[in-house]
This record gives C-alpha cells, structure tokens and sequence, in this order.
C-alpha cells in the first residue's frame, strides 16, 4: 500500500499521500527518499535533508541516496556535511563514474582543484561517457586555452586524443586539432577523419581542412589550390573535401567524363542539358583555398553545341555560403567551332581563407526556363595577380 501511495505522491505531487506512505511503513527508506524529493521540489531543502538523513540511517550502503543527501546538504551549504556525504557515496560505489563525478563538482565548488581533477579523470577513466564532459568543464575553466586544456584531462590514449582534436575542431581551432591528430599513434579511421572534415568545413577552418583532405594525395599545399583542373581524376558525388563535387540530385542534366573531346590532357566534362533546371543552381563546384584580399584570374577551356535557353551557363565564383557571387564569366556561346579560352578576375574576400568555383546558369525572364544542348569544359587553373607597388 505504501508503494502505491509514493507512486501517487510523486505523480500527483502530494505531500499529504508521502506522509501517510511513511506512516505506513517507517522502515521503508524509499519512503522518506520519495517525501525529501517532494520537500525538494517544494523548496524545502531542510525538511527533505532531515528524511534522506533517515533514509541512509535505513540502507546506509545505497549511494545514491548519499549521493542525494550530499546535494541537498550543499544546496544548505553545509559544505561539510555534503562532503562527508560524498565520501560515503564513493565508500560504497568505489568503482563507479558518478559517485566521483559528484565529490568532484564539490571539491571544485571549494576551490580544491588539483583534488577535483585528480577525481573527474578518476570517474572518466572509469566511465568514458564523462570524457566530453572533462573536456568541456577544463575549457571552460581555463578560458579556452588549449594548452591548459589539455595539462588539465592529462590524455592517456589514441582514442581520448581523438575526443580532443574532434572537441578542439567544434570550437573553431583548426590548426590545434590537426596537431593532436599527428600526435595519434595508430590509425585514425576513415568515419572519425571524415567527421573532422566535415567539423571543419563546418568552423570553415579552409586551409587545415584542405590538409587532412590532401593526406597522401600529395597536392600543392600553397594558395591558390585547385584541384585536378583538366577532370583527369574521378568525380565525387554528394561528398565532403575539395576536388569537383557533383550533385546526384540533378533533373535533366547528366555530367560525365569524356575521353573522345578534350582540349587538354585525356579527358574533360560533358555536361548535357535535357530541358528544365533551375537557373542559379550550382551545378558542380569545387572549393578553392585562396589568400585573403588577393586579386586572381582563373581560366578554363569550354566547348558548346546547340545550346537553347534564356538562362545560358556560366562558370561563377561565391563565397562559401553561396550567397553571394563575387565574380563570374561571360555566359557561354550557343554554339563553338572548337574549344574556346575564357577567363575573368576576381577579388578574395577579406574574411574566408575559401571561395566557391561552380557551374550554374543565369538567370532566366522567364519561369520554367528549360535548357537543352551540351557543353564541355577542360584546363580550369587559377593565377594570383601580382600586384606592383
């Protein structure tokens, strides 16, 4: 009866149903656990420390009833009876994660804090849950210094390293997160690189992005960087990473490699128009890590047949977010004799180590504004303008 009257009380909140609970049954330590949650809830700390207080003189062995004694103790900052509290919670629970996690946050509180990290380390290194949680509490303490950091979780292993360097790039620092990937003694796996490149695509840390991409790619590390300019590689499809990225989600158009028409090397890419598209849609890009505030030049090779459309193509340069196009080509002609060179100048923007190259079309008079017909595109590359002063 008791137990259907604690259900009660908790459900409903009734303080009166808790007492008749503890009438019943006076022995019983979850029924005076379950009255000091209600006083809790009530703001009544100092009824609810009375009943946990006969709880454990019940079930002494339970931790977390010390565990919920030493709270509310402190939340009466009686600091020390919560820590005589937490010290039983750990007597009882010696090898578990949370009952050191919670004398931890209190020896912090009191400002012993050689102590509480010397416990939080204990309680992540029994349950590495907590991990991301020291990370987090040492960054927040130390200000986001990386160093003290890093002294504070005192890393033992590949795998706590990692959690760091992923840690490290969600808070924007690029360049510290690839150092503690090279301190990384086995194997970093494809998933946990490509989350990283993702992380860093998303802090758009640009050029340390570019550098775990390029591993054992063996491509130019210097700026400006464009990637296999001549599409003499394989295209990716819905991927993270530089190089030409290709969207698979294209209506009635079909990009693809072709080795029979080519201006340079042993193939180029044959976009084929079949009717609408959207106009302003990037129809392929690649991003290019360029040097802040620099004038360059990028060039590239196009050929057309019988290109229909009010919208025409056009090779555009954005910024990373796609909203804003800083510079773009000449629309291509309906039709070429042969491969024709074109080229246009932009300026790199003054806060992103990136910009965006991509195929779209102009926009149209008109709404739906199909297109049909085919073109051809070989030698993109990319100059920085020397400026004299």
């Amino acid at each position: 009866m008791s137990r259907l009257l604690t259900r009660y009380a908790i459900a409903v909140g009734s303080m009166p149903a808790a007492n008749e609970a503890v009438n019943l049954t006076p022995k019983d330590p979850e029924v005076y656990r379950v009255r000091a949650r209600l006083s809790s809830q009530l703001h009544q700390p100092a009824s609810a420390k009375l009943d946990l207080e006969r709880a454990v003189s019940l079930r002494p062995k339970d931790d977390y009833l010390w565990l919920e004694l030493g709270n509310v103790r402190d939340d009466l900052d009686d600091t020390s009876g919560a820590q005589v509290a937490l010290d039983q919670a750990v007597k009882w629970a010696p090898y578990y994660a949370h009952t050191r996690w919670q004398r931890a946050n209190l020896k912090l509180r009191m400002g012993q804090y050689d102590e509480a990290f010397d416990e939080f380390r204990s309680a992540a290194a029994s349950n590495p849950t907590f991990y991301p949680n020291l990370i987090d509490l040492a960054w927040g303490l130390s200000r986001g210094d990386v160093s003290a950091t890093e002294q504070m979780v005192q890393i033992v292993d590949d795998s706590q390293r990692l959690q760091f360097a992923r840690f490290l790039v969600r808070k924007g620092k690029g360049r510290e997160s690839l150092d503690q990937l090279s301190l990384i003694k086995g194997p970093v796996s494809e998933d946990s690189s490509r989350d990283i490149l993702r992380q860093l695509y998303t802090t758009k840390c640009f050029r340390e992005a570019f550098e775990l991409w390029n591993v054992g790619k063996n491509s130019s590390q210097l700026p400006p960087i464009l990637i296999d300019g001549g599409f003499e590689g394989d295209i990716t499809f819905d991927a993270t990473g530089f190089g030409w990225l290709i969207s698979s989600d294209q209506q009635k158009v079909s990009l693809s490699q072709d080795a029979a028409e080519r201006d340079t090397g042993n193939r180029s890419l044959h976009v084929r128009f079949e009717g609408e598209s959207s106009p302003g849609s990037q129809l392929m890009t690649q991003t290019l890590v360029v040097n802040r505030e620099q004038r360059y030049r990028l060039s590239f090779a196009v050929k057309t047949n019988a290109l229909v459309s009010g919208g025409l193509p056009v090779v555009a340069i954005s910024d990373v977010d796609g909203k804003h196009v800083i510079a773009k080509s000449e629309h291509f002609p309906e039709t070429t004799s042969g491969w024709q060179q074109m080229s246009f100048e932009f300026r790199s923007l003054p806060d992103s180590d990136a910009v965006v190259l991509s195929l779209q079309r102009n926009g149209c008079p008109s709404n739906p504004c199909p297109i049909f017909g085919s073109i051809w595109l070989d030698s993109f590359s990319i100059q920085e303008i020397k400026t004299d002063h």
